[in-house]
């Protein structure tokens, strides 16, 4: 496996001059044929398809990606250029910048809000033209600003157009939901269906309170996709979702009287009780105890 350290050792891999070294954009056209691998990278990175170059994989599941998409990388993430081996000339474009750049910025702070650098699996960014124009305006800033001279004012404009860029991606994003609603609507239904299935099971008593991870991966979905897609079908988080699910579960067993609280609260998975009762509450208002004498 490749493992781009730098800025520098990415940018030279495809034949570009390092313009800073934290930020870059790297035209990887300019690069000789190289056979696909599995690499992985220790900064972020946006990258521009221009045309099919290979299938992009993480673990097992493939980036839903044609002509025109852009694909986000956080550091640390795993990928392989499929089929491994094949000698290729890459295409496209990259913005790769490195996160120390974002040390004592605003950005820095807010960067693990832009939830599509932890899309792990099958979705990619797919552009309009007029997005598209968006899009370069911004990467044109960033580049004109990292091709000239460094001075007391670089740091703040190169990070400033890089969070407007970020800002746009995330409203393209949001459009992108919109436009495969129906798709999306199965992700929910199907969510809804593990869901229930795996509340009738013993799942619930042996494996305890499922998490939004556990749905992610039968969906083949990454956590933060899942998430996305769940809250803005439903309005409701995934993790609300799972709870409100259980809630309306012990509230049907509480009105058996020939089960103790506690027998109900190791059902539904929890390991004390107290935590069960203070969850319960927690959603309810009264206490298990207090919401079975009230019916």
């Amino acid at each position: 496996m490749i493992v781009y350290d730098t800025i520098k050792k990415y940018s030279d891999r495809f034949n570009n001059r390092t313009l800073h070294p934290l930020i870059n954009w790297v035209d990887l056209n300019q690069s000789k044929l190289l056979p696909r691998s599995k690499f992985t990278v220790h900064f972020y990175a946006v990258i521009l398809k221009e045309t099919h170059c290979g299938d992009l994989r993480y673990g097992n599941q493939y980036y839903d990606y044609a002509e025109g998409t852009m694909v986000f990388f956080a550091p640390g993430q795993v990928i392989t250029n499929e089929p491994e081996g094949e000698m290729h000339q890459p295409y496209g474009k990259a913005l790769i910048f490195h996160p120390d750049l974002l040390k004592c910025t605003s950005l820095g702070k807010q960067i693990h809000e832009y939830s599509f650098f932890d899309y792990q699996s099958n979705e990619a960014l797919h552009l309009s033209d007029k997005e598209k124009e968006t899009v370069n305006a911004c990467l044109g800033n960033i580049t004109t600003e990292i091709s000239q001279n460094i001075d007391r004012h670089s740091k703040a404009l190169i990070v400033a157009n890089l969070e407007l860029l970020l800002k746009y991606c995330t409203r393209f994003y949001d459009r992108q939901f919109i436009t495969r609603e129906q798709a999306n609507q199965g992700i929910v239904e199907q969510f809804e269906l593990k869901l229930k299935e795996y509340l009738r099971s013993d799942q619930l008593k042996t494996e305890g309170v499922p998490t939004v991870a556990h749905f992610a991966r039968e969906l083949h979905l990454s956590p933060n996709y899942f998430g996305d897609v769940i809250k803005r079908e439903t309005g409701k988080t995934a993790l609300e979702f799972i709870q409100l699910h259980i809630i309306n579960l012990a509230k049907g067993w509480i009105f058996d009287t020939n089960k103790s609280v506690s027998e109900i609260s190791y059902e539904l998975g929890f390991k004390y009780p107290q935590h069960f009762t203070r969850f319960f509450k927690q959603k309810v208002g009264v206490t298990p105890h207090e919401y079975r004498s009230m019916n």
